[in-house]
């Protein structure tokens, strides 16, 4: 019998400290009415972009054996989605969720997190890029930012406004390796240092989108993940691209506001817990618009 819930697979690492990846997805996704799947791909004491001298332990070898178990059950999901990889062997088990797991009907988020600010992670090499670049093309819906759209195309992070043209062609040169939907964060549209842009694209209509939201002068990490996994839950509840990439964003800066008032640590992130119920809530106005290129 099929579970009146929407499903998701989340391929995720699991951090002690600090609101990222499954720390974030399952809140968010269950907020939203889905019913989260955890298949855990590393454990770590903290997140890696904030702390130092982290302890991270590797899930590759467990993570075949939770698929083996999955396939007994017959387990199928409406979509599978992964973020924080441990290694370049686990692209393949992503993809293997993909190939058996998924529903027909199904759809595949890869958020491919490589880096933030024109850096790899630390945790992350060239040899995960090279097998990022493979599992985008298995991907229905990618959501990356701006350093990581750069490692996927093998071209220089634009350390200035980028042209309207430019990020359009990066849209598009991302679609072409696979994905029908196309997501950019964290993108310098425009002399406005005060806005930043989330762009989106979505190859089977042509059309590309902006949503423009306030720049806020406080790193918080997690935000991306909170962001594709909002992606994620909207786009199971049959919202449009653009729709979801504007209920994300809304989110994100929500999150960012509620806690860029108080004096705490930056690398704690968002206060999740206090605008987690807002998901649940209409979103009452959109600001989403066609990205062309005479802007």
């Amino acid at each position: 019998m099929r579970s009146p819930l929407t499903t998701v697979a989340a391929i995720h690492d699991l951090s002690g400290f600090g609101r990222t990846s499954l720390a974030v997805a399952i809140p968010v996704l269950s907020n939203m009415g889905v019913q989260v799947y955890s298949l855990p791909t590393a454990v770590l004491s903290s997140e890696t972009g904030a702390f130092d001298d982290f302890v991270f332990v590797d899930l590759t070898h467990a993570m075949a054996g939770f698929l083996d178990h999955w396939d007994r059950l017959g387990a199928k999901f409406d979509a599978v989605y992964s973020g924080f990889l441990g290694s370049p062997a686990q692209v393949e088990l992503v993809a293997r969720c993909i190939e058996n797991n998924l529903l027909p009907e199904g759809f595949s988020v890869v958020d491919p997190v490589l880096g933030d600010n024109g850096q790899l992670d630390a945790t992350m090499s060239m040899d995960m890029v090279e097998r990022m670049r493979w599992l985008v093309t298995r991907a229905t819906c990618i959501t990356p930012n701006l350093t990581e759209a750069a490692l996927l195309l093998g071209e220089e992070y634009p350390a200035g406004e980028m042209p309207v043209g430019k990020l359009m062609e990066w849209l598009a040169r991302l679609g072409d390796m696979g994905p029908e939907k196309v997501i950019i964060t964290s993108a310098p549209l425009g002399k406005n240092a005060r806005k930043t842009s989330v762009a989106a694209y979505d190859k089977e209509r042509d059309m590309y989108w902006k949503v423009a939201c306030d720049y806020i002068p406080a790193f918080y990490p997690g935000t991306g993940d909170t962001f594709a996994s909002v992606v994620t839950g909207s786009l199971l509840q049959g919202d449009s691209l653009p729709v979801a990439v504007e209920r994300a964003v809304q989110f994100v800066t929500l999150g960012i506001r509620a806690t860029f008032g108080h004096d705490l640590p930056t690398r704690n992130g968002i206060l999740l817990e206090r605008v987690l119920h807002t998901l649940n809530l209409p979103m009452t106005a959109s600001t989403y618009t066609l990205l062309q290129e005479e802007e």
